[in-house]
């Protein structure tokens, strides 16, 4: 009786640390992940989207905030878009509520005043966490000195920026106060569309 008793206690020890282990695990980063093509997200309106759909195109990844100094970049972002989308530039905008909960709204309520105050037409993605311990997978693999060493580094602020090649790999990154119309990301941007894509 005192055997059962004992494995039964000790059962109960192994299962309790096993869900404390769990509740305190980091978001693992998807290491083997070999791009942004590896992940699917939810859109704004809630639904699932491979991010695979812009293979061969070149991505800006932007974590937004509609109440932050940085928020007007949203124009640039815009015209951003608008001047090189033709030629396969896409920019997907993930608001996030890291920094001074300077994203509070809804999805819904984002994607009103993203339409309304800024005419924004591309890509905007569900609300996600961008660092911590809730961080979401692709930022995880984004911000992870083992899945990206050359651009890794947590987020410091709203509004900074991945430039993904075609092939889905981060090719430059750049910080909150780097405007959407700065020489340097416009450049960037050029010479990513004018690669070619890796065969």
């Amino acid at each position: 009786m005192t055997k059962i008793v004992l494995i039964t206690a000790a059962v109960l020890l192994v299962g309790a640390l096993a869900l404390l282990a769990s509740a305190k695990k980091p978001v693992s980063t998807p290491v083997s992940a070999g791009s942004i093509h590896a992940f699917t997200v939810n859109d704004i309106d809630g639904s699932p989207v491979k991010l695979e759909k812009y293979r061969g195109q070149v991505v800006m990844i932007v974590n937004v905030a509609s109440k932050c100094g940085f928020t007007p970049q949203y124009e640039g972002l815009q015209k951003l878009y608008t001047d090189y989308k033709e030629s396969g530039l896409v920019v997907l905008g993930f608001p996030a509520n890291n920094f001074m909960k300077q994203e509070p709204g809804s999805d819904a309520e984002i994607k009103e005043f993203c339409s309304l105050n800024f005419g924004v037409t591309f890509p905007m993605f569900s609300k996600i966490s961008v660092k911590g311990e809730d961080i979401h997978p692709l930022y995880a693999w984004l911000t992870s000195k083992q899945s990206n060493p050359e651009f890794a580094g947590d987020i410091a602020w709203n509004f900074n920026k991945f430039l993904i090649g075609r092939d889905g790999k981060v090719i430059a990154r750049f910080g909150s106060r780097t405007k959407p119309e700065d020489a340097e990301l416009v450049d960037a941007v050029k010479k990513a569309l004018a690669a070619v894509p890796a065969q």
